[in-house]
């Protein structure tokens, strides 16, 4: 056993921890999986796939305004849930967690409910150049509909938003600030306290982009003091389809509702609507009932893990994966950030990043090629795509070196 891996064992029981995750142990194309696409989507552990399938098997009912026993039973599961999460990210009052379909419609909610009123033609919203397209499409969208200007915050060639710059971009015009807490191209961990503050002091609302941070960095509303937080259940142990946004209350209630429908209302007339009180003003029509229950279940289990560990141990994976990268002639990395998360980009001379992420799964290797969603970035940095490793607290330094082996055995067949 190397001495790393012993160290990783001192640190976070990953062998006992991989037991949790099924998939984990099947097989790929006859070789066993080795699962390193953890910025596209996580595994689920066995308690939230046991949870889903029990849901359904005993518990089926629509929730809200039920009388029976099966009906109560789902809206104490499901608003059991929205508390835990709640408390989580350590939000003040449940009235503050709106359960939406993920990250993306979250912050069309914001943009659509909150910013748009608040914009006119001398409005602007500032992002960064390290985005995700679902924190850019929005404020695009918002400022063709209003007159307002987008702004972008550039970044450096190591992928970290110039921070100077970013502040002299601020300014009264500024209604919104949007930034990613991690970016999921790069791996940048961004200086979001310092980003919500320097916003604060002109007046901006500050919503963060928080789907590649939730189970890989300290995540405390309160302490981030931002205004709105957005993040996805599958890029966090749970299921697709239900994620979850954060909103100070005070700002919540003077928004008006995004969607109507059921559920939405308090009372309804052809002369006037009533809506209801937070947070189900913003939840219309039957939700995502066992996804938000399994998204409980999932930020449940990772409760019980210490979360210094496990950003100890993907500290741990991302530096072996930078190491072995280094060390393979004509392969560069895209992104490197004083402060990263354990993802990691990169390309290699004549090679297209699909024909390498292609061989790598014909020995059972998952990886992500292309622009991740983040074609801005792409071009920033002066590529079409990358490919990209990123992992989680179940993945382990073994994994880390048979992915770097078999690149060093592709790239011949791929040059020749």
């Amino acid at each position: 056993m190397s001495a790393a891996k012993q160290s990783l064992d001192d640190i976070l029981n990953v062998d006992d921890i991989r037991s949790d995750f099924p998939i984990l142990s099947t097989t790929v194309n006859g070789k066993n999986l080795i699962y390193a696409d953890n910025a596209a989507t996580t595994q689920k552990p066995q308690c939230v796939i046991e949870r889903i399938g029990n849901y359904y098997e005993n518990e089926n009912a629509n929730i809200h305004r039920g009388v029976h026993s099966l009906s109560e039973e789902a809206t104490e599961a499901f608003e059991g849930a929205r508390d835990f999460i709640r408390k989580f990210i350590n939000a003040q009052s449940v009235s503050e967690i709106i359960f939406t379909r993920g990250t993306t419609e979250a912050i069309n909610l914001v943009a659509q409910s909150y910013a748009r009123p608040k914009l006119d033609a001398q409005s602007e919203i500032l992002i960064s150049g390290l985005e995700h397209h679902s924190n850019i499409v929005p404020w695009q969208m918002v400022c063709d509909q209003t007159g307002a200007k987008l702004v972008v915050a550039p970044v450096n060639d190591a992928g970290e938003i110039l921070m100077e710059k970013f502040k002299s971009l601020l300014s009264e015009k500024t209604k919104m600030v949007a930034v990613g807490h991690i970016s999921n191209a790069l791996g940048t961990i961004n200086q979001v306290r310092q980003i919500t503050q320097q916003a604060h002091e002109v007046g901006a609302a500050v919503l963060l982009d928080g789907a590649q941070a939730i189970i890989h960095d300290q995540v405390d509303v309160l302490e981030l003091d931002c205004d709105f937080y957005a993040f996805s259940g599958h890029k966090a142990l749970g299921p697709t389809g239900v994620g979850v946004l954060y909103g100070k209350e005070a700002l919540l209630e003077s928004m008006p509702p995004w969607q109507g429908g059921g559920d939405m209302i308090k009372t309804v007339s052809f002369e006037k609507t009533v809506y209801n009180d937070l947070p189900y003003k913003f939840e219309a029509g039957t939700p995502n009932i066992v996804g938000g229950i399994g998204l409980g279940t999932a930020l449940e289990y990772f409760s019980r893990l210490d979360l210094k560990k496990v950003m100890a141990h993907e500290s741990e994976l991302l530096h072996r994966a930078t190491e072995r990268a280094m060390s393979i002639s004509n392969l560069t990395i895209l992104g490197m950030a004083a402060n990263k998360a354990s993802v990691l980009s990169f390309n290699i001379k004549g090679v297209h990043p699909h024909d390498l992420g292609t061989l790598l799964d014909h020995q059972g290797i998952a990886i992500r090629t292309g622009h991740h969603c983040a074609m801005p970035v792409m071009q920033r940095l002066g590529v079409q795509g990358t490919a990209r490793v990123s992992f989680a607290f179940y993945n382990t330094i073994e994994e880390v070196d048979s992915i770097f082996d078999a690149i060093e055995k592709t790239i011949p067949i791929l040059v020749s």
